[in-house]
């Protein structure tokens, strides 16, 4: 195999080959290659980061030992700082010096932006798994970009709508000040609406953020029944921390908006218990999870999120397109996702849409109480499964140019 140049020093770098055959004349320079751009160390690293890293890892592991393909397969990674220009510019280096055929996770809004954008002036595809947003497959949509967990859309679809049924018809959101957060604030307060809630109002902080008292004690001031956190990872964390030390909860109700089971796990039953969320994938919902996340247990000594879960779906369903497709050419990929159902155990039936959007099912869950918990990470109920169809924004709503109405 001929020498390859270290992605940078920011990069942790592994490379995972199938066995010598000869090169196949439709994957370009014989190899496969996946870039993981990813928050390794920041506000996101525990919900992605190193986990995201070692669930490509497995994709690939597993791909070459039940597919045996005849090209070769690499793996490099960076550590984005949750940066777009940093992003940016790491895709177009790679891209361009270490021939990598498709950049995979972006956890991060303006990451996966900035990087979607670079991937497809340069015919390269974009598995995003971390980031949320609704414009990634609705304006700002391109044919070589596949979102694959969650959206702001489908968070609320399960979420809002519980809390507004248990009573919470009063809102305020405290918003992470970057697109992820406008865009879960907007899509949560139409929820609210459309349910028969009120917004109250909205104030937004930096990010990332680390003191939230102002915020909190401007949602205090408001009265809303309901505080909504349109943020993620450490600031929701320590969000839901400081609520509690200012006496916040339980007087007023908090909604996490975007909670993963690593937040959980951080914060506790006792701080979480009863609180609703909405998760496209959990470790113990049934044998298939339960098994393919033990595997990833073994290896991070903790249980996988959501997006950890969905990046391993989407680089494991781009290896089987490229196979099929007989080249890593990014739009005859593409076309072969598209073709092909999402069947693992992260999705059944899933289907990448022309806009980009893999629509699977959803999940929403509450957090048990500590009693009701019988084992470690045995952290939710789940209360109900939300139909793919009913789980993301329908095509006939889609602002995304690839769509045709």
């Amino acid at each position: 195999m001929k020498r390859r140049a270290l992605a940078s020093a920011v990069a942790a770098a592994v490379i995972v080959a199938g066995p010598a055959f000869a090169q196949s004349a439709k994957i370009s320079d014989g190899v496969v290659k996946f870039g993981v751009l990813t928050d390794m160390s920041g506000t996101y690293s525990d919900l992605a980061g190193p986990g995201t890293v070692a669930a490509t890892q497995m994709a690939i592991d597993d791909f070459i030992a039940k597919e045996k393909p005849d090209f070769k397969i690499e793996m490099i990674s960076a550590d984005h700082q949750n940066k777009a220009d940093i992003s940016a510019n790491k895709a177009r280096e790679w891209i361009d010096t270490q021939k990598v055929d498709a950049l995979v996770d972006l956890v991060t809004t303006s990451t996966a932006l900035a990087v979607m954008k670079v991937a497809n002036e340069k015919n390269r595809v974009t598995l995003v798994s971390g980031a949320g947003s609704t414009p990634i497959t609705n304006e700002q949509c391109n044919d070589t970009t596949a979102h694959w967990t969650y959206d702001t859309y489908s968070l609320p679809v399960g979420t809002a709508k519980a809390v507004v049924a248990q009573g919470g018809k009063t809102w305020y959101f405290i918003t992470a000040d970057y697109a992820f957060g406008h865009s879960l604030e907007k899509n949560t307060s139409d929820v609210v609406k459309k349910s028969g809630g009120k917004v109250l109002g909205s104030v937004r902080h930096p990010f990332p953020g680390s003191d939230f008292s102002s915020f909190l004690l401007s949602a205090q001031a408001s009265g809303a029944q309901v505080i909504g956190l349109a943020n993620a990872g450490n600031d929701t964390i320590n969000s839901i921390k400081q609520a509690k030390e200012f006496g916040i909860t339980p007087k007023q109700t908090l909604a996490g908006l975007l909670m993963f089971i690593s937040d959980v796990h951080s914060l506790g039953l006792d701080a979480t218990q009863g609180m609703y969320l909405t998760t496209g994938f959990y470790w113990d919902y049934n044998d298939e999870t339960r098994a393919w996340s033990k595997r990833f247990f073994d290896k991070m000594k903790r249980m996988p999120t959501m997006v950890q879960a969905g990046n391993y779906s989407s680089v494991y369903h781009y290896l089987k397109a490229v196979k099929a497709a007989g080249t890593d050419e990014a739009k005859a990929v593409m076309t072969k996702m598209r073709e092909m159902p999402v069947n693992d155990f992260f999705a059944k039936n899933g289907k990448l849409r022309i806009d980009g959007r893999m629509v699977h099912d959803m999940y929403l869950a509450q957090v048990k109480k500590p009693s009701e918990s019988k084992y470690p990470w045995d952290y939710y109920h789940i209360r109900q499964v939300i139909p793919a169809d009913q789980a993301f924004i329908p095509l006939s709503e889609s602002t995304c140019p690839l769509v045709k109405k």
